[in-house]
């Protein structure tokens, strides 16, 4: 990467690609779905999925915790949603369920988080990270609070972060994933990690399939072949309108975990899955 360009690449609210360069929105291309109930319910809610409105928000995020820039913020004890993946990561950790957590990081790359408000902070307020630029700033920040910043070019990559935990001396390892050939990676060369698969709006059956015969966690988020391949096998389901299905008995004991530690009313049911209450993405893709 040239040195003088400060760029990210993300894909949020509805799948939108964002281009930010030097703390500015500089792109915004279309959503791919046209409503989101998450989104609405965003600390700043997008309740229509235009480009004015989508850039609206992220402008907001940077304001607000320095989301791509040097002035990232990376600690919070916030909860944002229920099911999340830092949510559940988190308590997950407290539990001792896993002892890591390897996330992608704005600012800083791939990352090795043991620190609950590490990881909320980093995970609860971004998804979809496609491109980075990486701060000195920022990885100081991140290695402060115990954190271990992988690369320091900013770089995406799930398996060599796993590695990399492992190579520390972490012996439950949660890594994050989007794309199928990491999940299979990973779970082939480390059996005993614990797989989410995040931002997955778009995956059609065929890698539902290769997800579901891999993944512990699947965020369901707006893909129709999600629901209907990983849904149907899962063992539990987190959340209705976009849910998190666990694949394994160690996805079910985090969602369990979960649901023991929170504060808020919970419904415990038994149904066929998936179970959809009627308020959904739309469309499905």
């Amino acid at each position: 990467m040239n040195e003088n360009i400060d760029e990210h690449i993300i894909e949020a609210v509805g799948r939108a690609r964002i281009t930010i360069r030097n703390g500015k929105v500089v792109a915004v291309e279309r959503a791919v779905i046209k409503e989101c109930p998450l989104a609405k319910r965003f600390m700043y809610p997008v309740r229509e999925m235009t480009a004015d409105e989508i850039k609206k928000n992220i402008e907001k995020r940077i304001d607000d915790f320095g989301m791509c820039t040097p002035k990232r913020r990376v600690l919070s004890d916030d909860d944002f949603v229920l099911f999340g993946a830092s949510e559940l990561l988190n308590s997950a950790l407290a539990a001792g369920i896993i002892d890591c957590a390897v996330l992608a990081c704005d600012g800083a790359g791939t990352v090795i988080a043991a620190n609950p408000a590490l990881i909320q902070g980093i995970g609860g307020k971004i998804s979809g990270l496609v491109k980075t630029t990486a701060y000195p700033e920022v990885i100081e920040r991140i290695t402060e609070n115990g954190g271990h910043v992988v690369f320091s070019d900013g770089r995406l990559d799930a398996f060599s972060g796993c590695r990399k935990a492992y190579e520390l001396g972490y012996k439950k390892v949660a890594v994050t994933v989007a794309l199928v050939a990491d999940a299979e990676k990973i779970r082939a060369a480390y059996p005993d990690a614990v797989i989410l698969c995040v931002h997955t709006t778009g995956h059609g059956r065929e890698n539902a399939e290769k997800l579901a015969d891999t993944c512990d966690l699947i965020f369901a988020c707006a893909s129709a072949s999600i629901r209907e391949v990983a849904g149907s096998r899962a063992l539990v389901q987190g959340g209705t309108g976009v849910p998190v299905f666990a694949m394994t008995q160690k996805g079910k004991e985090i969602i369990l975990e979960k649901i023991r530690t929170t504060k808020m009313q919970v419904v415990i049911k038994g149904n066929r899955l998936p179970m959809n209450l009627g308020s959904e993405p739309e469309p499905l893709v």
